[in-house]
């Protein structure tokens, strides 16, 4: 696989992410390197960069397309893990993080991974695929009701469980092996009048949503958030790119969380919680990319960049039920 494609938001990323000489940064989300190669070459080539991709052929394509940077260090790993890793490498502080969420380009163009409803494939959808189960197997063991609450929960389709149903109705004939048994069974679930109106490909959300839980893309999302910026020196920044409004959820939530920590109550006439701002949101929100970009880049059309910035008087990071950590 060629991990070879155009970085989405990439200018707005270099405009926020402030590279520069002697800096150290993450690009949680390494891919075949192309955030990472500009980001490096901003720096003048003087910037130490770590990139983490727990898919074995995107380390190798980045390691490869990078090599004549000496400040590029390769993780192998899941930047859910990414505190641990970079304090394994000896990192603890960093002037910025880019995390690109969702799969990448050469994934979804490469069929034998299982991405693509448009290709037919092993239904494998791992972006790891030394370890955990595949699509096939979470859709063949998995019983009706969870199918039903993945597809609808990750996917937001509201045929949901209509389509779980055609799914367990097929794999008791037999097993669910390829991307087209899936493509065939979403079709067959969904009436013949709502596909022809549907603007996309009628399984694209079945397959996002089983992509999702296959790779456990959600529930650690906020926590590596946290884990992230509590590792920026005052002043670094975060930078994240969303394709879709369930991790861009996330993302504004956790922003805004820690922009505004306070709990205590609106009339209280002094804070008396003691928690103090983390950090401060950048961008007015979600910045997208520009039209002549999504001309150019079809697939940068969903994309949204949040940016953060840690505070220079930063208080402390209080998990999300309310306790200290």
């Amino acid at each position: 696989m060629a991990f070879q494609h155009e970085p989405v938001l990439l200018q707005e990323v270099l405009a926020w992410i402030g590279a520069r000489p002697g800096g150290v940064y993450c690009d949680g989300t390494l891919g075949g390197g192309g955030h990472s190669g500009a980001i490096l070459e901003k720096s003048g080539g003087e910037a130490v960069l770590y990139g983490i991709d727990r898919d074995e052929e995107a380390i190798r394509a980045a390691t490869e397309r990078l090599k004549a940077y000496p400040g590029f260090h390769p993780i192998r790993g899941n930047f859910h893990d990414g505190k641990a890793l970079l304090q394994a490498e000896g990192v603890d502080a960093l002037d910025g993080v880019l995390l690109d969420l969702g799969v990448s380009s050469p994934q979804l163009d490469t069929p034998e991974r299982g991405f693509s409803y448009h290709a037919d494939a092993p239904l494998d959808m791992r972006m790891d695929r030394s370890r955990g189960e595949t699509a096939a197997d979470f859709l063949n063991t998995a019983g009706e009701a969870e199918i039903a609450r993945v597809i609808r929960e990750y996917g937001e389709e509201k045929w949901a469980a209509r389509i779980a149903r055609m799914i367990c109705e097929r794999r008791a004939q037999r097993p669910l092996e390829t991307t087209f048994d899936l493509v065939a069974a979403v079709d067959a679930a969904i009436p013949k009048a709502v596909r022809r109106k549907d603007d996309g490909h009628p399984a694209r959300r079945t397959f996002q949503a089983v992509r999702i839980a296959v790779n456990d893309e959600l529930s650690p999302l906020e926590g590596a958030l946290e884990d992230f910026i509590s590792l920026l020196k005052p002043g670094g920044r975060i930078c994240v790119i969303t394709f879709h409004s369930l991790e861009d959820r996330i993302v504004k939530r956790c922003f805004k969380r820690l922009e505004n920590p306070c709990v205590c109550p609106p009339k209280a006439p002094i804070c008396t919680c003691g928690r103090r701002p983390v950090v401060r949101v950048l961008g007015g929100g979600a910045v997208p990319p520009t039209q002549e970009e999504t001309e150019r880049n079809p697939r940068a059309r969903s994309a949204k960049l949040r940016i953060a910035e840690k505070r220079e008087e930063a208080g402390d990071i209080f998990p999300r039920d309310g306790g200290r950590r």
